[in-house]
Parts: C-alpha cells; sequence; structure tokens
C-alpha cells in the first residue's frame, strides 16, 4: 500500500530547512511530522477529507485540508498538508509496517495522576507499534534515544522537568553500506570554481557501475547535477539497520525494500530552499526507469560549468544512432550533527489539540539529529520529542519514608499468573520462602553499574 506523503513531507520540510537557512545542516522532516500525526488522531473530525479522505494530498499551494475544522484542528491540518484523520491512518500505516532499513519508533508517556478518560480513548487509538505507559526520568529518555537511534543521538532533545504532564517521542534512523562503495579522487575533481577543492585532499568518485548520475531540468532551480546511491539490498534477517527481520513473503517483508540517497547540486547562487525542493522532487522519481526532467547530454553546450565538465570524444559503440551518454560524479564526504526547535511548526497547535486531555497548554518540541555519508554507506538518525506542561501544583506536604531491614526478617517469592486475561493456577503460589538472619556484603563482580539498556 502506498501511503502518497511525498507532498504533505516536502511542504513540511520546506518549513523545517527554512529555520535553519543556508547552514550546514541535516534534519528528519519525517520525524517531527510523525509526532505531528500521533497527534491528529485527538483533532475532532470535520468534513476536510472530503468523499474520499485524499484532501490535502497534491501538495499545491491551494492545500484546503482544513475545511470544516475548527481552529487549532485546522491549524494542524495546514502543519501537516493534510487532514488530521488523514495524517494519523499515514502514520499508523508507516510505523506498524516497518521498513527493514529505516526502524522507527513513537512513544507517548504520560505522568501519572495526570490522565484523563480522553487521554485513555487517544492512547488506545494510536498505532499499534507506538509504546505507551508512565513518563520516564531523564536517564530512561536519553537510554530510549540512544536505544532507537542506533546508537548516534546520546540525549533526548529536551531535558524533563516537574511540569511535563505528557511526553511525545519519534525516532528515525538508517545504517546501510553501498551496495557499490565509491572509488577515491583527488579533491580538485570537484572543479576549478569550488570552494572545497583547496581544503580537502581526497573525495569520492562513482564506480563504473552501481551508481546513479544525471543532469535534471528542474521548475525550482534550473538545470541540476544529480547523484543517486543505493543500499544494499535488505534481506531476511540481515539487514543492515538493526529493526525487526519481517520476512521476505509479500505482505511486507524485506525483499523489495531499499533505501537510495539522492544528492542534488544546482548552480551556485540558487537559494537552498529551492534546491531542497528540486531534491524532493526528484527523490519522488528516485526508481524510475527514465527520471523526469532528464536533460539529453546532446543538448547541452560542451564545456565547463562550475556544476559539470562536459567533452565528447569519440567511441566505438552499438547505440542505435551510435551516440552514447556517459555521467560520472564527485561529491565530497561530509557529516553533520544538528538540533532544531520545533514548537512554531505545528507543536503548538499540536499542543492546543491535546489540552484536553491533560489539561497542559505549554509545548515544546526539539529534534536531535545526526548524519555521516562517506565511500562505504550513510548513517542517520533523528530524535524528535515534544512536551506537554502544565502549570505547577501548589506547594504542600509529602512524607517520605525510607525503609530499613537492618535485623533479621522474612523473605517469600510468589508466583504471579495472569496470562490470558485472568488469573492463571500459579498465581500468588510460594515457591521459596526464608528468614535473613546472616547477611553477606554486596559481592564484589557487583560494584560495578549495570550497563545502560
Amino acid at each position: 500500500m502506498t501511503t502518497n506523503l511525498h507532498a504533505p513531507l516536502a511542504r513540511y520540510a520546506a518549513r523545517l530547512h527554512a529555520t535553519a537557512g543556508d547552514r550546514h545542516h541535516v534534519a528528519s522532516p519525517l520525524g517531527a511530522w510523525l509526532l505531528l500525526a500521533l497527534c491528529a488522531s485527538a483533532a475532532p473530525e470535520g468534513d476536510a477529507a472530503g468523499p474520499d479522505g485524499n484532501a490535502g494530498l497534491d501538495g499545491h499551494a491551494g492545500f484546503d485540508g482544513h475545511a470544516g475544522l475548527d481552529g487549532d484542528a485546522a491549524a494542524l491540518a495546514d502543519a501537516l498538508g493534510t487532514a488530521p484523520a488523514r495524517a494519523a491512518r499515514i502514520a499508523a500505516d508507516l510505523l506498524d509496517a516497518p521498513h527493514p532499513l529505516v526502524p522507527s519508533a513513537t512513544a507517548v508517556w504520560h505522568r501519572p495522576g495526570a490522565g484523563s478518560a480522553g487521554l485513555d480513548a487517544w492512547r488506545a487509538a494510536l498505532p499499534r507499534a507506538t509504546g505507551t505507559g508512565p513518563l520516564p526520568d531523564q536517564a530512561g529518555l536519553d537510554a530510549w534515544a540512544r536505544e532507537h537511534s542506533l546508537g548516534l543521538i546520546e540525549r533526548f532533545p529536551l531535558a524533563l522537568d516537574p511540569r511535563v504532564a505528557l511526553a511525545l517521542a519519534s525516532a528515525v534512523a538508517t545504517r546501510i553500506s553501498w551496495a557499490a562503495p565509491f572509488d577515491l579522487a583527488p579533491a580538485g575533481a570537484l572543479g576549478p570554481d569550488s570552494p572545497w577543492a583547496g581544503r580537502l585532499t581526497r573525495v569520492l568518485r562513482t564506480p563504473a557501475h552501481g551508481h546513479r548520475a544525471w543532469i535534471a531540468a528542474t521548475p525550482e532551480a534550473g538545470d541540476v547535477a544529480v547523484h543517486v546511491a543505493t543500499a544494499q539490498p535488505a534481506v531476511n534477517g540481515g539487514h543492515e539497520a538493526g529493526g525487526a527481520d519481517t520476512g521476505t513473503d509479500g505482505s511486507g517483508g524485506a525483499a523489495g525494500a531499499g533505501l537510495s540517497v539522492v544528492s542534488v547540486a544546482a548552480a551556485p547562487g540558487v537559494a537552498p530552499a529551492d534546491v531542497l525542493a528540486a531534491a524532493y522532487r526528484i527523490a519522488a522519481d528516485v526508481d524510475a526507469d527514465e527520471p523526469a526532467g532528464r536533460r539529453s547530454l546532446f543538448d547541452l553546450p560542451l564545456g565547463e560549468t562550475p556544476l559539470w565538465t562536459l567533452r565528447e570524444e569519440a567511441v566505438r559503440t552499438f547505440a542505435p544512432d551510435r551516440r552514447e551518454q556517459r555521467h560520472t560524479a564527485a561529491l565530497p564526504c561530509w557529516s553533520a550533527r544538528d538540533e532544531h526547535e520545533l514548537t512554531g511548526l505545528g507543536f503548538t497547535a499540536a499542543g492546543r489539540v491535546l489540552a484536553p486531555l491533560v489539561g497542559a497548554g505549554d509545548v515544546r518540541a526539539r529534534q536531535a539529529v545526526a548524519a555521516r555519508y562517506d565511500r562505504y554507506g550513510f548513517a542517520a538518525a533523528a530524535v524528535t520529542g515534544m512536551f506537554a506542561r502544565v502549570s505547577l501544583p501548589p506547594l504542600g506536604v509529602a512524607r517520605v519514608a525510607e525503609l530499613r531491614f537492618g535485623h533479621p526478617y522474612a523473605v517469600v517469592a510468589v508466583a504471579t499468573d495472569r496470562r490470558g486475561g485472568g488469573t492463571g493456577p500459579w498465581h500468588g503460589v510460594p515457591v521459596f520462602s526464608g528468614w535473613v538472619a546472616e547477611p553477606d556484603d554486596v559481592a564484589a563482580a557487583d560494584l560495578a553499574d549495570p550497563p545502560v539498556a
């Protein structure tokens, strides 16, 4: 099943990348969008989806997916680029059918005592794969971020405080090897006009086979240089991203799943927003036999530009018209580590949609992301967090008891058995018991702290 998410996600990506401008950065618009889509299932439904439920999926500037919705739900629909109910279904489709090369996770946690019947109903409607439970401490949030980012993100992007009543998180990650590793070339292969040629020693060059490159005409950025590197295919039980094995049958297994990284360069001076828009357009068509907008090299002038050198040479060829087109590409390794403030990118509206469930009106959202692109592969991860906060409760008095087992005491090991939703035959059965009258000191092997999960 196709989620038809590309246009709404490209629309959201334009807003997110605009906040970073032209500085070096990396982001996961998908990671942020997934959290907004989880919130969307709490929005009241209107007639925004129309009879076919597809409002807003064309991605045009005239998107009207908020028709028939109240103010908060309409603002959320505007950020999502589609009706909230539709966004919630798309998120469920993605999360409940995980991609073998792009492991993803979402979670919703609440502070005990901050729940309501509405909150319980919303959590019950979340995707099956979304984890729920009581709010962890900061160490627990950090551990969740490390586990679901393949270790690339060390800390959760938000700091917990006593006002947090509800926390949402998403993680998207990948770690792949190229099906065909790059060759190497001197940095001068980037061209005489490249500001990087003098700073670098070696760069990447496409191998003889296994990569794709072409020149494309785009409405956003004019003629652009395009390169595509593809991951080694996912295999049953042995894919590289580290997600759960989903098998190889036709119901969503690893066979046929892949990941391609598309690099797009435009002429110097073209705005980053326009180049990113062109890259999203090209990425939507990346596995087509004949990509849209591909230029014939025989329609371009010979010579040098900042984007390519085009020359002509005599070759022996079996091409029907005796004219061959060959493309190579040179590009640098790169890495990035970043954080993005997301509160103003739809999350304020999402917080207002959730406010009736937990009484929280103050929202913060932030994303931590890291990526590396090199000769042998690509690794990237993003953890996005959202906190809904309430006012601090009034001052009161708490009594704290520290219990001490400092003299002989009793111990009973008892089985519990609530399998099948009822009480099983083992429930409440004492298995061992004892009287502790001679304690031991802590063993030397236990002095080290346990590894972080």
